[in-house]
């Protein structure tokens, strides 16, 4: 497959689609925008794509809690779709309010596959504030195509309900332990921390990306697509060679266009 197709999805609210389909261009794929009511009408259209992406905004004003409303939309009204989008190996990445979506329409952490006994949530950031900043990540490879580097990332984050917790918290290091938590927030010396405001929200276990069993299900609160230029760090001007000749986060986009080929 050389040149991989992505979906990716808008709604009233979304403010980060059309950023998010230029990633993926540079990436190597070719991405299409769709407004999820269009997809709604049109489900089957999903068996054409082998990438979807749900971008951050604040979908549906966030009325109902960050990312609730859409997410109900996608599991009553979509749910086959994805299932079968999924088994067929496609790759599905939520970013920041996507994030919020995989998680509560059920298809993070566990993939929807009914493994994961323990509800999972994005509450409340414990500085009780919308936090917008710029963080170092720690990436956890061999698990998910979207994190197949080593190198720690610099991404800004945007949001108000990051912080990733599981119902069970023995069930969160076990996420951990198989894995999955494949993007931590790191401090100034390079270790995963809790700390604020390394850590924007509070996650336990320093968790700022997931993945399901398959790796192949992603969410992070962080913006990758807001970084894939070295002229979008807030330091390029001091920092110059050494961010390199790309922005950290087209590495996300490029993992995953790589694996499919």
């Amino acid at each position: 497959m050389a040149t991989p197709r992505v979906i990716v999805l808008r709604a009233p609210g979304t403010n980060c689609d059309e950023e998010t389909a230029a990633a993926w261009s540079l990436a190597g794929a070719r991405p299409e925008t769709w407004h999820v009511g269009r997809l709604l009408e049109e489900p089957h259209v999903l068996d054409l794509f082998q990438i979807l992406t749900i971008p951050g905004g604040f979908s549906y004003g966030d009325d109902l809690g960050a990312g609730r409303i859409l997410a109900t939309h996608l599991a009553r009204g979509l749910g086959d779709a994805l299932r079968r989008f999924h088994d067929r190996g496609g790759l599905i990445l939520g970013i920041c309010n996507g994030f919020q979506v995989l998680v509560r329409c059920g298809l993070l952490p566990g993939g929807g596959d009914g493994k994961a006994s323990s509800p999972a949530t994005l509450a409340h950031n414990v500085s009780a504030r919308f936090e917008a900043r710029w963080v170092t990540l720690l990436p956890r490879p061999g698990v998910s195509p979207f994190v197949s580097f080593s190198e720690p990332l610099d991404l800004p984050v945007a949001h108000g309900e990051g912080r990733f917790l599981l119902a069970d918290p023995s069930e969160l290091q076990a996420l951990d332990d198989s894995g999955r938590i494949v993007l931590k927030y790191a401090d100034a010396e390079g270790r995963p921390t809790q700390d604020y405001p390394a850590n924007p929200n509070g996650s336990p276990l320093a968790a700022a990306g997931v993945c399901d069993p398959t790796g192949r299900i992603f969410g992070l609160m962080p913006h990758p697509e807001r970084f894939v230029s070295p002229l979008h760090h807030p330091r390029w001007t001091r920092l110059g060679d050494k961010l390199g000749r790309e922005g950290h986060g087209l590495k996300v986009f490029r993992g995953a266009v790589e694996s499919l080929r």
